[in-house]
């Protein structure tokens, strides 16, 4: 399975002023430092957010169904975060969907049964769906 490395461009505008001062400069008044602003969001977190909880799900359901492959999708929310979570509170949102998808499941399910791998590939038709439209829409 291809990982999908989302590259999204942050442009930063620096601005100065260039001139001569004929008079001595004067003290700058103090500055009241307020909160940096939090980043907004990208334009796909929606969709990150869902194949986060998509893959949370497939971590429980898949080990469930005897797949024991848990640790892949672990690994792969685990690159998920490394890629997309540059603050605190994107990291907690996307581990929280993760989480949501993985409790979710386990809460409702205790064996695998045919609904269960009915999920499963519904899931996995999903996340293909998702990786593709992110690669197209912001490249990577």
């Amino acid at each position: 399975m291809r990982r999908l490395t989302l590259v999204v461009a942050l442009c930063a505008a620096v601005t100065g002023q260039v001139g001569a001062q004929q008079a001595a400069p004067k003290p700058p008044a103090p500055v009241e430092q307020a909160a940096p602003a939090a980043e907004p969001p990208p334009p796909y977190e929606p969709q990150l957010l869902r194949l986060a909880e998509i893959i949370g799900a497939l971590a429980y359901l898949r080990d469930l169904c005897g797949a024991h492959d848990a640790d892949a999708y672990r690994a792969k929310m685990a690159s998920l975060l490394e890629i997309e979570a540059k603050s605190q509170t994107r990291k907690e949102s996307l581990a929280g969907a993760y989480n949501r998808g993985f409790r979710g499941y386990e809460l409702s399910y205790r064996v695998c049964t045919p609904a269960a791998r009915e999920i499963i590939a519904r899931f996995l038709n999903e996340t293909a769906r998702i990786s593709t439209d992110l690669a197209n829409r912001y490249g990577g």
